[in-house]
């Protein structure tokens, strides 16, 4: 299933960036005319579109696009000219691992905290958790960008820009530079997890709060089961199979916020470059093979999580075997 819906999603991709008015070769022709170039519209682009392969039927067209795709190779950019994976590098890689962060930090803090606050009674702890709940949800996270960095600069002098220094920009991978990663990748992985925790809290507050009323938890307590092992055994895991079910759809939601927040803080990752192809320059080659690369990440972190579900949830496991 997992393999049927990346061909169907690549079929989808692969048809909106035909649709988009004007194909590669007008595109990238249109460029090279803004670029001062002269250029004789009728004779280049007759050999361009040839060049391109954009004279072969569409399905032989998207066949090739595919079967390249799960190579990882998507050819070249349409206006930059230089072959995509290269231009990518590991800048989806850097982008995909900062969502993964941002979407691990927000479970860590979310579930506990959300199973105490289902469980609890105290009337200020949960009001309090409200509160940041919904500031989280309301609060936009390019504006929280923007008051960190507004903050840091005033009072520090330090913009928390960019994802690396600029002696380790364009240096080869090493310790010193993972550690100088680290250190500037803290700031966008807490601003991506900002909302996704508020929003994982609210979740598991209302799963756990509607599992706890149930009556074989009652039964459980009635057998002299309290406390963490009651939480845990019963109504925390039933309640975590819909979270669990749940992650591809987080990591979507935050990658959905990370181009905004990449702009802001200047950071040249994959979420920078696909603002710029679809904003900017137009350029759905590259945007069709961020696309692609994330999807297939979402299908993989559900293809995972089902198999996860059906470890912890017995009721997965018998339909399964069914």
């Amino acid at each position: 299933m997992a393999m049927i819906t990346l061909m169907i999603v690549s079929l989808v991709v692969f048809s909106l960036m035909e649709l988009v008015p004007g194909d590669c070769a007008e595109r990238y022709l249109a460029f090279k005319n803004t670029q001062g170039s002269s250029i004789q519209i009728a004779n280049e682009l007759e050999a361009e579109r040839k060049r391109l392969g954009l004279d072969r039927p569409f399905l032989e067209r998207w066949g090739n696009w595919i079967v390249n795709a799960f190579r990882g190779e998507f050819g070249d950019s349409c206006i930059l000219r230089v072959n995509i994976a290269d231009l990518l590098g590991d800048k989806f890689w850097l982008s995909l691992s900062i969502c993964l962060a941002a979407l691990t930090l927000a479970y860590l803090i979310a579930i506990p905290v959300g199973i105490i606050a289902a469980a609890s009674n105290n009337a200020f702890l949960n009001n309090s958790l409200r509160i940041v709940s919904y500031l989280g949800l309301a609060m936009p996270n390019f504006l929280l960008a923007l008051m960190i960095m507004l903050f840091a600069t005033v009072y520090f002098g330090e913009t928390l820009t960019g994802l690396f220094s600029s002696e380790f920009r364009d240096a080869p991978w090493s310790w010193a530079r993972f550690v100088d990663l680290l250190k500037h990748a803290w700031l966008p992985i807490f601003i991506l997890g900002w909302s996704a925790t508020a929003f994982a809290l609210q979740t598991v507050r209302a799963l756990m709060s509607d599992e706890i009323g149930k009556l074989y938890v009652t039964a459980a307590a009635a057998r002299g089961v309290h406390g963490r092992k009651l939480l845990w055994g019963y109504p925390a895991r039933h309640a975590l199979g819909p979270i669990i079910n749940s992650l591809g759809f987080d990591l979507n939601r935050i990658f959905n916020e990370l181009p905004i927040v990449a702009l802001i803080l200047v950071m040249t990752d994959a979420g920078a470059l696909l603002i710029e192809a679809l904003a900017r320059s137009n350029d759905q080659q590259l945007a069709g093979a961020i696309i692609f690369l994330l999807t297939a990440s979402i299908v993989a972190l559900n293809f995972f999580t089902d198999v996860l579900l059906a470890v912890i949830d017995p009721r997965v496991r018998k339909s399964i075997v069914r």
